[in-house]
């Protein structure tokens, strides 16, 4: 795994050659549901940044690979997330089953939607007042 890099181009490639196909199977979801997003490395990990806020993660580890951002709680998500090992936030894919593509992309979207609605919420909220 990958300590410190600059770029996702370079954390990917910090990866066997399994894992690097998985990762950048994920960030071609990524680039292709949010093309104008903002790619950079944040807490050691390839995040995405779409209207001045993040919405996805990804990370690849020996055995999986992870999406963040993913909401078990909600109820389209919560028996498919099921299946798969990880916290109350995130989705571990192991490396020996194809990768839930369908799933990828519904969660990509889901976190899209959750980041255009804070971005307009943000934008019809009325600022204070001046004393």
């Amino acid at each position: 795994m990958n300590t410190a890099t600059a770029d996702v181009d370079q954390y990917i490639g910090g990866f066997p050659e399994e894992v690097q196909t998985l990762l950048e199977q994920i960030r071609a979801l990524i680039r292709q549901a949010a093309p104008d997003a903002t790619e950079s490395i944040s807490y050691g990990i390839p995040a995405y940044y779409l209207n001045g806020r993040q919405f996805i993660y990804f990370a690849g580890y020996k055995k999986h690979v992870s999406l963040y951002p993913v909401p078990r709680q909600h109820k389209a998500f919560e028996q498919v997330l099921m299946e798969y090992k990880g916290s109350k936030g995130t989705a571990q894919f192991p490396l020996n089953q194809p990768l839930p593509v369908d799933l990828i992309t519904d969660v990509i979207k889901f976190r899209l939607q959750e980041n255009q609605e804070k971005a307009s919420q943000k934008k019809a909220a009325p600022k204070p007042q001046e004393r």
